[in-house]
């Protein structure tokens, strides 16, 4: 229990705990009331910026898929269009039933 940790182990594992900077999160610009990102999908979320310290505004999102749309970068309207294909499973499937007649 009386055993020093040492300072360069402590900052590392602080370190692991803390939040990323950089990290984006969206807040509800309305009515200032807590309440889940899915409450009021039409009104407009205020990005805002993680820089270590404290969260810093980023830009404006006029609704909730707005928002959604840039804190997981998704470019456009993140629709997948009929032209596109799913890639090819890199492995064929494999035989995994018993054969039969034996």
């Amino acid at each position: 229990m009386d055993e020093e940790e040492p300072l360069a182990s402590w900052a590392a594992r602080r370190e692991q705990r803390l939040r990323p900077v950089g990290q984006l999160r969206a807040v509800r610009l309305a009515d200032g009331r807590p309440g889940g990102a899915h409450v009021a999908p039409g009104e407009p979320r205020l990005i805002v910026r993680w820089d270590g310290y404290q969260w810093l505004p980023e830009t404006v999102a006029e609704d909730y898929a707005a928002a959604q749309r840039i804190l997981h970068g998704v470019e456009g309207d993140g629709l997948r269009r009929p032209g596109y294909r799913a890639p090819r499973p890199t492995k064929p499937p494999g035989r995994h039933r018993k054969p039969r007649g034996v």
